[in-house]
């Protein structure tokens, strides 16, 4: 079993979906009392704040070197956000990034859909690390269209569900910014923020919800069972 470092604490809230769904799927695989072993350095999310995403490459690069000493085989960024950096961190710290764009985008071309939704903070929409990791793999992204609706969302990230509290009315908000998606011609949804899944889900939609918590956590259990044994000769 290889283990693994994990930048949390961008959200706490989204940092423990990922703690479960890893260990339940190591332990799906491996029964027992077999679970992920694994490293968490839980960031303080106020400092990312106070410095802003994109002045926070010092602080995610402190936390990816400090997990380095500790003896993983490679990194986790808990956040969709966080992968602004993914490739700057992986060259300066010589391990690999499990990315989250590379394995969402994996999962979407599984189902042959082309044309997808994509929700999540105004970084993961508006700049190109994130949608180019998407377009690299065939895919047609849209956002929402309007400045207006992009900040709403980043504003209920921020200050609703980065906190752990769920509204109606801003799940009723979310229904009616996905269903201007799918009109606009988009075959599947992205929930491209790791505290989306806490409002909405597939249950609520007939077309394709692409849950980029789970997608990491399963891409995460292949890595960390993905250890070969070696053959003496």
């Amino acid at each position: 079993m290889r283990k693994i470092g994990l930048v949390g604490g961008i959200s706490w809230v989204s940092t423990i979906d990922y703690y479960r769904f890893i260990n339940e799927g190591v332990n799906e695989r491996l029964g027992g009392l077999n679970f992920a072993e694994c490293i968490i350095y839980s960031l303080n999310f106020a400092d990312i704040q106070d410095q802003t995403w994109e002045g926070s490459f010092d602080l995610l690069l402190h936390a990816c070197q400090s997990l380095r000493r500790s003896g993983v085989e490679a990194i986790v960024l808990c956040a969709n956000t966080a992968h602004l950096f993914a490739d700057q961190l992986q060259e300066e710290i010589g391990l690999p990034i499990i990315h989250i764009g590379t394995e969402t985008a994996k999962a979407i071309n599984a189902t042959g859909i082309k044309k997808v939704g994509l929700l999540g903070t105004v970084f993961t929409m508006e700049k190109d690390f994130y949608i180019k990791k998407l377009e690299d793999h065939g895919l047609n992204v849209l956002v929402p269209a309007q400045k207006e609706t992009r900040d709403y969302i980043q504003f209920t990230l921020k200050e609703e569900l980065g906190r752990g509290v769920i509204l109606e009315e801003t799940r009723a908000q979310y229904l009616k910014i996905i269903n201007d998606l799918i009109a606009d011609g988009a075959e599947g949804i992205i929930l491209g923020c790791t505290e989306i899944p806490m409002l909405i889900n597939q249950d609520d939609f007939e077309i394709p919800v692409f849950d980029t918590t789970k997608i990491h956590c399963q891409a995460i259990v292949d890595y960390i069972l993905s250890l070969k044994r070696r053959i003496s000769i």
